[in-house]
């Protein structure tokens, strides 16, 4: 089969991160060059961490604002999610994910498993999400967490026992794709081999 061929890339924006207007051509099923438009977001790599209290049965989530769902018809726009962030320069995941999760809960997490990965919307963004698992001690906070103040966030975290998890994810209560990915994987493996 012949390779994409990029005619043509044009930059909307850079503002935050670049917005491109890309022509190209693709060969169809049977061989045939299809011209196609697209916008394409370069949005960074990102990582998700769900944290696990294994002691009390508990998974620790973060609640915040995000405009894009408040615009899609989300009624507060506040969705309740797992830990995420984009990697930074010359930052691995598995870095990345001990630094978000320090930043926007206070805690130190252990036992970081890395359970898969997965693009956010592969129609029109770039980023690809690193999927965590990790452990965490509700009495071993190391700092404040609620995000970076320089960067808007104002994060609250929410204690979810194990089974109210469950219930919420049965009844379509989570609208936040790397969230219900990450809970339906703990509940079906577990946090590595083992069942929960």
């Amino acid at each position: 089969m012949a390779s994409i061929q990029i005619l043509n890339k044009e930059t909307l924006s850079s503002k935050k991160f670049p917005l491109k207007y890309i022509t190209y051509q693709k060969p169809g099923l049977n061989g045939s060059f299809h011209k196609q438009e697209n916008e394409v977001y370069y949005r960074p790599d990102a990582v998700a961490v769900l944290l696990v209290d294994q002691q009390n049965n508990n998974i620790l989530l973060t609640r915040q604002f995000r405009l894009p769902a408040y615009l899609n018809h989300s009624e507060t726009g506040y969705l309740t999610e797992t830990c995420a962030g984009l990697i930074d320069d010359n930052e691995t995941p598995e870095q990345a994910a001990h630094r978000e999760v320090e930043e926007e809960t206070g805690y130190q997490v252990t036992n970081l498993h890395k359970v898969g990965g997965m693009y956010s919307s592969a129609g029109g963004i770039t980023e690809y999400v690193h999927l965590f698992i990790a452990t965490y001690d509700p009495d071993k906070k190391v700092q404040e967490g609620g995000g970076l103040e320089e960067e808007g966030e104002d994060i609250e975290t929410l204690n979810i026992n194990f089974d109210e998890a469950q219930f919420k994810l049965r009844q379509g209560a989570f609208i936040d794709a790397k969230t219900i990915i990450l809970l339906q994987h703990l509940f079906l493996y577990g946090i590595q081999t083992g069942v929960v």
